[in-house]
């Protein structure tokens, strides 16, 4: 449905006390910047979209978060998206009405499904972006909560078309055997989502050189690629990252800005 549409690029932010960190595997945290001041950077070098997730589970944490949420929608531009521990509609309120254009549920959506429901009810299926965490055992492609650690029986491709018809928005999918490996995303299980789903679908998890996007947009189908490494420490710039794509036949919206 998507693919006749310009492919995204999307940084993706992890936030943890007001800082934008990047870990191995969720550990060996690092600071990668303030998170307003990175999303200005993203928004003036052509970024699509951006997400920000949400690390810091304690009440104080939520706190700051929907405090950077509201500097962030101050400052650009261009749509994002907010996760990381959304459990209830008045979670969804609380960060839209700080500026948020889209929320991303996982954990909280797999324990309870109609929450997916009772989002797009309530503020329609564009703000609600379904993220699965998902990793290829021996026995296929299983979803698995709590930022990786637990598995769950729920099939990959199932609980995705669960999701959409709840009324998700979008797709994230994160593959846990690429996440971090830099060795280029998941692009079988992208192409099986792009047959079988009709919402667009954000590739998440392997990331590594332009070759990468390139693939996951060709080979993959992904209607959109997240990142975050890679653009937080200047392996890829974005600008750069589009014009290759565009080179190779890649749709992509290039800005003045991000032409420079």
């Amino acid at each position: 449905m998507a693919n006749k549409l310009a492919k995204r690029i999307i940084p993706c932010l992890d936030v943890k006390n007001g800082e934008t960190v990047k870990g191995t595997n969720f550990v060996n945290l690092r600071s990668a910047g303030d998170p307003v001041e990175l999303a200005k950077a993203y928004s003036d070098a052509g970024a699509d979209e951006l997400v920000f997730l949400d690390i810091t589970a304690s009440v104080e944490g939520r706190k700051t978060f929907a405090d950077m949420v509201e500097r962030v929608a101050r400052e650009i531009n261009i749509p994002f998206t907010v996760g990381g521990g959304i459990n209830s509609i008045a979670d969804v309120e609380r960060l839209l009405y700080a500026g948020a254009d889209k929320v991303s549920v996982n954990s909280a959506a797999l324990r309870r499904p109609e929450l997916i429901s009772d989002i797009t009810g309530r503020f329609g299926s564009q703000v609600c972006v379904c993220a699965i965490d998902a990793r290829l055992d021996a026995d296929g492609w299983h979803c698995y909560l709590n930022g990786g650690r637990v598995r769950t029986e729920k099939k990959l491709f199932e609980w995705a078309h669960e999701a959409e018809d709840r009324g998700a928005g979008e797709i994230l999918f994160t593959s846990m055997n690429h996440d971090g490996t830099k060795n280029g995303f998941a692009n079988e299980a992208l192409n099986e989502f792009s047959a079988r789903l009709h919402i667009p679908v954000i590739a998440s998890g392997g990331a590594g050189c332009m070759e990468h996007f390139l693939d996951v947009f060709t080979k993959g189908n992904a209607d959109a690629a997240l990142a975050a490494s890679v653009f937080h420490f200047g392996e890829i710039g974005i600008p750069q990252l589009k014009d290759f794509l565009k080179r190779n036949g890649v749709r992509v919206r290039i800005t003045e800005r991000a032409g420079e």
